[in-house]
């Protein structure tokens, strides 16, 4: 660093710090030696002039400058912190040692300086303190705080704690002056503990001393196996704890495993330029006061230039610092790899795998989990080079250039997976790749020709072992092929590769061996089915196996193919027939059971397993010892599946109806028990056990069914079913008795089969082969059960009656007492059935259809309008009373207007109208008394209020034709009126507020306004703003006081009727009488101007001088504070009953069109479409709906789902 202050830079090599400045530089010297403590937050700088400063790394403070620590003349060679961050040691050029001891004392900092060693006794030339690294911390050396120095005659290790003590003197050999002492401690595991090691050396030989600590507490330092090199040494550097890292005179850089003493690795570093400290060494900045030997000594030395810390050594040239590193097991790999030398690399790879590699670096973990690490690695390497060598093989040369070419890769390729112990790897995916070239497949079979003799390869796969046959027999190679074989495995090879019947044949035809391939399937799948255990998909392929082979073999058939030499076939028959019986399986143990195979075979598949015995026994008709082996196996078979709860009843079922069927043979040979068919029979007909109730009757009805019938007593099993609820079982026996009406009480009672009763009584009666009394049997029986079977299900008994009882109808709806199901059942009886002919259709009597009326009424009002339409059969009078009766208006309006009476009709439907209004209306009303407003209708009132009006008006418009004028308005004018009646009923005193919720009421619902509707909508706003306006406009100056929100203003409403505002009244001088006491009294301008048109009446107005009321309206502004559309009304009047009823007659006034002339109109309708209020008809010239803004609104707004 020259005369340059320290600087320090970060990873991303930013400078951080510049500690001082060139003036310090200038000062002190150069910087001659560096050290940071452990935590790194310290930095000691030693000069060449002797001096030594302490740096804060944190901020770049300088915290101590020494300048007494050693003589003064001598620059400082070394300065290095101890674990002891109080405590470091100097080293200067008259090759003496201090012990720098750093306080801090009321805020002041100090330092106090011991000599450890002085340059008189010998120079020493380097110091290494021992530092242990973090999860060494507690090792039993750390306290004593162990520094080894190095003379130039011997090497010196101290202890600095307790208190100070030379542990160990160890003198050097004779070597080159000139050469440089060199230390260096490691932590090295030996005999699972880690104890400090010292390298120490002074020209070509490396001494190793092993330090560690006694029982006795006594430190002791053990000599070690020296290294030897052929090179004057200048660095020394632990890198691991198995490698050294060695820099000679030549400035070449050795890689060095301790163990086996080799050379790893060479690196020439005369790029880097190192830099040496022989300025320093001869203290030229002091005036050279330094010995001959030591100058000597400087000319090769290196040691602040090189540093070594957490596997990384740093050097230091004169342009650059250079970082030293170790390559990761992988990275050496893959550089390897890069260079396309993939031998090399997978050499390498073993060596990590085996644990035999040097220097290795990145591979963590215990031993199993390394070499699986490497193993996916070298997996990798070996299918990349495979792909490697096909990629780039020679299109076309002489065959012996491919050979060449494949000779570099294959045998590589089968040495490393069979070291891996990856055949799979080998045979299936490597090779499917070989295989593709014919040179490289050849030459990987006859590769694996000298693992197959030497037992390192026992299996092949089936394409390899094929491949291997057609190569060896092509090249005529037999005798070679002769010794591979007798070296494989074949029969493991085909069990192992799942070669079943590979293996059945290598030992049925090279052995003639049918015992063994039995025992070995029945070891596969014995055990998982003994504990019960769910056998996987390749085990039920295992027992399929095992079930076809025992069939071919007792029938003489090879398996899988051909057939067993006839000389062979009893004996086979003989054997395997003695396996199956036999008591225990060769391997037996103590849980074992009597007949294991057997067993086995039961648990496997039942049905399939007696499948083949039936199989079997045909061929044993002249087979006298066959015959005697088949009763044997039914003798176990009912020993072992009888009384036995580890069988279903399906499979004891299963058995007995084997048994029947071969007992129902004629040439039968089996004798079997009758006891055992009833303790069978009671067996399922157990009527306490409810479990597998199913199960267990199709079982017994199968054995029925395959003759097991002759076996029993029919009374008996009778009895046992009907007690068991068998009634499939009584059902089998009654048609066998041809009691086929007792068939009609199982199915009723059997809850499963209800509804099949109908389909059984309609075909015992409608198909031929049973007997007039059978049939009448049943038809009785069905007569007798009617009222349950439509209680079971009321369509398909209509369906039932009208084919079969179409004369007894009415008896069985008078025998009903449920009404819900009469009305079910002549609902049924009444709908036309697809596919019935027509004079099947019963008709029923004018009192039944009477009667279902009511029951429409009760039970289905919405159908009760498209019967009354559809049916004429009904009487009008009584289907009117009893729509009277339950409220269904529509229906009643219906016959009343089908009997003739539309104004009856009429009335019907317009008071379902009204009581639908005032329900509205009363809705409003409570909630403006409750909240100030109109609340929203919920949808269904307002949903039956458009159908109520809908309605009404489509009576209306039907009997309009022919009626006369006046019969016409008596027909809409009460409807009108009904619709106009809320409008009524809501004005009251607050006059205002309830017009405005009227027409809030008509404009609330969103879907408003919508299609036909708008029109209706219109009309009725129209109609209110008319009234608003006729009522409140002034007869002078025709504006409406609403409008005018300037000021406050007085209006004046006489009796006649006519309004006025007051100014207008005084600008026309239409007042008198002013005063303060009294209030002035107004005429009316109108009446007063008429002359002789208003007559007596008018008269009698012009005397009266005082008008109807005189009401001052303030128009409140949004200034004002409150809302702008609310108008405060200030009314002071005082009306007479006369006064009152003019009044009225005022808000009643309409000045319009007369609504009988409204109503006039909406009938003339023509065409054939349905016009009304909601289906307006083209108006004709002159109407009263041509003005612009003419629109009628009778009915709410429809609930309409978006």
């Amino acid at each position: 660093m020259a005369a340059m202050p320290p600087t320090g830079k970060d990873v991303n090599q930013a400078l951080r710090l510049c500690l001082g400045t060139t003036a310090t530089g200038a000062e002190f010297g150069a910087v001659s030696a560096l050290s940071i403590n452990h935590d790194c937050s310290r930095l000691l700088c030693g000069f060449a002039k002797g001096q030594i400063t302490m740096w804060d790394l944190a901020n770049g403070k300088l915290l101590r400058t020494i300048t007494d620590a050693h003589p003064p003349g001598t620059a400082v060679l070394h300065v290095k912190f101890t674990d002891d961050p109080t405590l470091a040691i100097c080293n200067d050029s008259g090759g003496s040692v201090f012990e720098l001891a750093f306080r801090r004392v009321m805020g002041m900092r100090s330092c106090d300086s011991r000599c450890l060693f002085s340059g008189s006794k010998g120079e020493v030339c380097c110091i290494e303190p021992l530092h242990t690294p973090p999860e060494r911390k507690d090792h039993p050396i750390t306290p004593y705080s162990l520094l080894a120095m190095g003379s130039l005659t011997k090497i010196l290790v101290i202890g600095l704690k307790p208190s100070l003590k030379v542990w160990m003197t160890f003198p050097y050999n004779k070597s080159d002056p000139s050469s440089v002492p060199q230390l260096a401690w490691q932590f090295v595991p030996a005999q699972k503990t880690f104890n400090p090691v010292l390298a120490f050396c002074r020209g070509n030989t490396v001494h190793f001393l092993l330090v560690k600590k006694e029982e006795m507490g006594s430190i002791h330092v053990v000599k070690q196996r020296q290294l030897q090199l052929n090179c004057d040494i200048i660095s020394l550097s632990w890198i691991s704890s198995r490698t050294l890292v060695l820099v000679d005179s030549q400035e070449q850089l050795q890689v060095v495993d301790r163990p086996s003493q080799e050379v790893l690795d060479q690196v020439d570093l005369e790029q880097v330029q190192l830099v040496y400290n022989s300025r320093h060494f001869k203290s030229l900045a002091t005036g050279g006061n330094v010995s001959e030997a030591l100058a000597l000594v400087g000319e090769k030395a290196c040691y602040e230039s090189v540093s070594s810390y957490a596997g990384q050594i740093l050097y230091l040239g004169t342009k650059s610092a250079h970082i030293m590193i170790l390559r990761s097991w992988r990275e050496r790999v893959d550089c390897l790899l890069r260079q396309e030398r993939y031998g090399e690399a997978l050499a390498l790879a073993w060596s990590f795998h085996e644990g035999t590699a040097k220097a290795v670096v990145g591979l963590y973990g215990d031993p199993v989990k390394r070499k699986g690490v490497v193993a996916d690695k070298m997996v990798e390497i070996l299918i990349q080079f495979v792909g490697r060598s096909l990629k780039r093989c020679p299109d076309q040369g002489k065959i012996q250039v491919l050979e060449q070419h494949f000779q570099e890769v294959v045998p590589v390729v089968v040495e490393y997976c069979l070291l891996l112990q990856r055949s799979d790897l080998l045979l299936e995916q490597l090779y499917g790749r070989l295989g593709e070239n014919v040179v490289s497949r050849g030459m990987f079979l006859e590769s694996l020709e000298s693992y197959i003799i030497s037992q390192r390869l026992a299996h092949l796969t089936t394409p390899v072992m094929k491949d291997l046959l057609a190569h060896y027999h092509g090249n005529g190679l037999m005798e070679r092929l002769e010794r591979l074989i007798v070296h494989l495995d074949v029969v493991q090879m085909c069990w192992e590769n799942r070669l079943y019947d590979a293996m059945i044949y290598v030992f049925n035809r090279g052995m003639n061996d049918y015992i063994t391939p039995l025992e070995k399937l029945f070891a596969e799948i014995g055990p998982h089915l003994r504990e019960g255990r769910t056998l996987t998909n390749e085990q039920v392929v295992i027992g399929n196996k095992l079930l076809v082979y025992i069939s071919c073999s007792l029938v003489g058939r090879a398996y899988p193919l051909g057939d067993i030499p006839e000389d062979l076939v009893p004996q086979v028959k003989n054997k395997v027939f003695e396996f199956l019986i036999r008591l225990h399986s060769v391997e037996t143990s103590d849980e074992e059971e009597v007949f294991p195979f057997i067993r086995t075979l039961l648990h496997f598949d039942t049905r399939e397993f007696l499948n083949v015995l039936a199989l079997t026994f045909e061929d044993f008709r002249n087979d006298k010892q066959a015959l005697e082996y088949q009763q044997r196996i039914v003798d176990i078979l009912l020993k072992v599946m009888v009384d036995n709860p580890d069988f279903t009843p399906s499979q004891v079922g299963g058995l007995f109806t084997f048994l029947a069927r071969q007992l129902a043979k004629p040439d039968n040979t089996l004798f079997v028990n009758r006891k055992l068919f009833d303790q069978v029979l009671e067996f399922l007909c157990c009527p306490d056990d409810d479990s597998r109730h199913t199960e267990r009757q199709q079982v017994l009805l199968e054995l029925l069914h395959v003759g097991g019938v002759v076996q029993f007593e029919e009374g008996s099993l009778l009895a046992l079913a009907e007690k068991a609820e068998f009634y499939q079982i009584c059902e089998f026996l009654y048609e066998k008795q041809h009691l086929f009406d007792k068939i009609i009480d199982c199915y009723l009672r059997d809850n499963l089969r209800k509804v099949e009763v109908f389909s059984y009584i309609h075909n015992l009666l409608s198909m031929p082969g049973y007997t007039a009394p059978e049939k009448q049997a049943v038809w009785d029986k069905t007569l007798q059960h009617i009222q349950e079977l439509v209680a079971l299900d009321p369509s398909r008994s209509a369906d039932l009656v009208t084919c079969h009882f179409p004369a007894h109808v009415g008896p069985i709806i008078s025998q009903m007492e449920d009404d819900q199901l009469r009305f079910q059942f002549i609902t049924s009886i009444l709908e036309s059935r697809e596919g019935r002919p027509s004079d099947s259709v019963v008709t029923l009597d004018p009192d039944l259809h009477e009667q279902q009326v009511g029951l429409l009424c009760r039970f289905d009002p919405p159908g009760l309008q498209a019967f009354l339409e559809t049916s004429q059969l009904y009487p009008l009078e009584a289907a009117i009373k009893m729509t009277e009766q339950y409220g269904h208006s529509e229906a009643t309006a219906y016959l009343l207007e089908k009997k003739g009476d539309a104004q009856g009709a009429f009335t019907v439907l317009l008071t379902k109208l009204k009581r639908i209004l005032e329900s509205i209306t009363r809705e409003v009303g409570e909630a403006e008394v409750e909240g100030g407003g109109a609340k929203d209708c919920s949808a269904p009132p307002l949903a039956g209020l458009e159908g109520s009006l809908d309605d009404i008006i489509a009576l209306c418009h039907r009997n309009s034709k022919s009626l006369n004028k006046q019969q016409r308005e008596v027909l809409w004018f009460p409807l009108l009126e009904a619709m106009m009646a809320p409008q009524k009923l809501l004005r009251g005193p607050n006059a205002h507020h309830t017009s405005e919720a009227l027409k809030e009421l008509t404009m609330k619902d969103p879907v408003y306004g919508k299609g036909k509707l708008a029109e209706i909508q219109g009309l009725i706003l129209g109609m209110l703003d008319t009234f608003n306006y006729e009522q409140d406009s002034c007869n002078i100056c025709l504006l409406q006081y609403k409008r005018c929100h300037d000021a406050p203003e007085e209006i004046v409403v006489f009796s006649c009727g006519h309004l006025y505002h007051c100014q207008c009244l005084q600008a026309k001088d239409c007042g008198s009488g002013l005063d303060s006491q009294r209030p002035q009294k107004w005429s009316c301008f109108k009446c007063s101007n008429q002359g002789g048109r208003g007559g007596a009446l008018s008269d009698q107005r012009r005397v009266r001088s005082t008008s109807l009321a005189q009401t001052n309206v303030t128009s409140s502004l949004r200034e004002t504070g409150l809302e702008a559309h609310d108008n405060k009304v200030c009314v002071e009047t005082t009306l007479d009953p006369q006064q009152v009823q003019s009044w009225d007659h005022l808000r009643s006034l309409y000045r319009g069109p007369s609504r009988l002339a409204i109503l006039s109109e909406l009938t003339h309708c023509h065409g054939n479409e349905k016009a009304g209020l909601l289906h307006p008809a083209p108006l004709g010239a002159g109407s009263v709906f041509q003005g612009e803004d003419f629109k009628l609104k009778l009915s709410p707004p429809p609930v309409v789902e978006e």
